[in-house]
């Protein structure tokens, strides 16, 4: 009960804002390009925000070395992840164009900080969010990089690469290491850190508001009878976390077998966390700022976000009874 009452608070708080950004585009409240806004300030603003936060915080020397063993399982993941993602997106869409990325990258990363975050917090404290946070840096350094470069179009020319991957949320993030691991962002200014902080909230609101705005601008029972999302659906919310947790599982038997380590389960839940959310709502917002089409990721969005009411449950509950309860 707690874990679906944990899922289903930020699920409402999502739908809410599905709806409220679906019904205003209907009704013409919101201009026809108001996705556009919203979704250029994710990119500039709000992206930007949550990742320089969380490095700041989080990526420090000490944190790093406590941690070590949690981040080099997740590495290992994050690694298996994208190449199993790539090889997929390779399956659903046959022509290398940003349709393809975007398979590519919902299947690589799941919703893991806007749907993982607060079910983290709410199951098991502020620790346990700190530790899902510090293991999977590598994840928020691969989305920032090679997850919004596949979702952008390469404009070509000299530099076409960099230009691509020097994004903003990217340099914030790196801005964000660099102050992190220097110690330097502890004297940032209380009036800077509380604006970024109210800044980064809105990434979660603002990108499900987009997706109902772009939902709307499309035919929703077509959006439905996509029977490739529903494919991409069940791999991310099933079949890949078990992948990559059975696999991670079998690293983490065989280095204390070998190596004598003493490595617990906690870092199998906190892939469970990251892997078995729905997918990624940058498949709409990236798309959306930079003139692609947001279609298939608004309805991967919808259709995810949908069912992991019941995956997520289920799945945990079944973590559980495999590999007893976690952070005790």
């Amino acid at each position: 009960m707690a874990t679906f009452t944990a899922t289903l608070t930020p699920m409402l708080m999502l739908f809410i804002c599905i709806a409220i950004g679906f019904v205003t585009t209907k009704c013409k409240i919101l201009p026809e390009n108001a996705g556009k806004v919203m979704a250029v300030l994710e990119t500039w603003v709000f992206c930007p925000a949550l990742s320089f936060m969380t490095m700041v915080r989080f990526c420090t020397v000490e944190t790093i070395g406590k941690h070590l063993t949690n981040i080099v399982l997740a590495s290992i993941g994050v690694v298996l992840a994208v190449v199993i993602a790539s090889i997929l997106s390779r399956i659903f869409v046959k022509e290398k164009s940003l349709e393809r990325g975007v398979y590519a990258y919902g299947l690589a990363f799941a919703n893991g900080g806007y749907m993982g975050d607060p079910i983290v917090l709410a199951l098991f404290g502020e620790v346990a969010l700190s530790y899902y946070k510090l293991a999977y840096l590598p994840l928020s350094l691969m989305i920032y990089t090679w997850g919004i470069t596949i979702l952008t179009p390469n404009t070509g020319g000299k530099g076409g690469v960099w230009k691509r991957l020097l994004n903003a949320p990217t340099i914030a993030m790196f801005i964000g290491i660099a102050l992190g691991l220097s110690g330097l962002g502890k004297y940032l200014p209380a009036f800077l850190t509380d604006s970024l902080d109210s800044l980064k909230v809105c990434m979660g609101p603002v990108a499900m508001l987009i997706a109902g705005a772009t939902i709307a601008r499309y035919d929703f029972s077509s959006m439905l009878k996509k029977g490739k999302v529903y494919v991409a659906t069940a791999l991310r919310l099933v079949v890949l976390p078990v992948v990559i947790v059975a696999f991670l599982f079998g690293v983490k038997t065989l280095a204390n077998t070998l190596f004598g380590l003493s490595i617990g389960n906690d870092i199998l839940f906190l892939t469970f966390f990251a892997t078995a959310t729905p997918l990624g709502l940058n498949t709409v917002v990236f798309p959306e700022a930079y003139g692609g089409n947001p279609e298939t990721g608004a309805s991967m969005a919808m259709i995810s976000h949908t069912l992991c009411v019941i995956s997520i449950p289920l799945m945990y509950a079944l973590m559980v009874a495999v590999f007893g309860t976690p952070f005790q």
